[in-house]
């Protein structure tokens, strides 16, 4: 679902600006899920107060920011560069996890972190070193790397989250992202780049609500919440192969070779970092 996100930033440019993108992605979910789930924050509101600021930067940074830099970064950079800056999420995962929490990263899964990496790295530049070698970092490029680090603070935030159900808890994150998105969207008609969305802008918002926004985050969260945000984080690794395969079976893109060495590497790197120390 996340891989498809990817091929959902695309289709918007020229359909939907970033901005309103991002407020709709949100909002959308919002409308279906506060009628189930708000009466549960209301409830247990006494017991969110207190952690409410720290809830608020987590949804404003790893709802709000990373999606509003996302996109617009799918506006100034290629592909090749996209896939392998989000490869940087885990790395600043297991970083972020020892500063906040003192979680020291095994031999293990600091190899895997490496190893997924590379897969990464391969997806993305075709198995062409010089690709990568011959890499630039451009206005979209540095947007998506500071997009990576607001959700690496995002993930490593679940640990301490309120005692919520994760709907409810992923509903509330999901009122704080359309509310923080809303000066985005008035920058955007202030500078006089915002217009309506085009019929194809407005499915691609529907789709991101559903699919990426609501039951990816979904799984997330609980899996976060089985084996901890160092470990989850690495599984990030995989949204270049799944978005190469998605190529493949939708646009008809063929399946090269190192679409295979990049799957291989990118699954044992993450079957390393579950390897439990002895």
């Amino acid at each position: 679902m996340w891989a498809g996100n990817t091929v959902a930033g695309r289709l918007a440019v020229g359909h939907i600006t970033p901005f309103l993108l991002t407020f709709l992605r949100w909002s959308l979910v919002l409308i279906v899920l506060w009628p189930l789930y708000g009466g549960e924050i209301r409830a247990r509101w006494p017991d969110i107060r207190p952690q409410i600021w720290r809830v608020t930067a987590m949804g404003a940074l790893g709802f709000t920011g990373f999606n509003a830099l996302y996109y617009v970064a799918a506006h100034h950079t290629s592909a090749i560069n996209m896939g392998i800056l989000q490869g940087a999420v885990p790395v600043f995962v297991l970083i972020g996890a020892f500063l906040a929490h003192g979680t020291r990263a095994s031999a293990f899964q600091i190899l895997g972190v490496l190893i997924t990496t590379i897969g990464v790295v391969v997806v993305a530049t075709h198995g062409e070193l010089q690709k990568f070698i011959a890499l630039d970092l451009n206005q979209g490029d540095l947007a998506l790397l500071v997009a990576c680090v607001l959700y690496a603070f995002y993930t490593i935030g679940l640990k301490n989250r309120p005692s919520l159900s994760g709907p409810a808890f992923f509903t509330l994150l999901a009122l704080i992202a359309a509310l923080t998105s809303i000066p985005l969207v008035i920058y955007e008609v202030a500078i006089g780049t915002a217009s309506m969305p085009t019929l194809q802008g407005w499915l691609v918002a529907l789709w991101v609500a559903v699919f990426p926004s609501s039951i990816a985050q979904m799984f997330f969260l609980r899996g976060v919440d089985l084996i901890g945000p160092s470990r989850a984080g690495v599984f990030v690794n995989l949204v270049p192969v799944f978005a190469a395969i998605l190529a493949v079976a939708l646009i008809s893109e063929p399946f090269a070779w190192f679409h295979a060495a990049a799957l291989g590497l990118v699954v044992g790197g993450i079957w390393l970092t579950q390897v439990k120390r002895g």
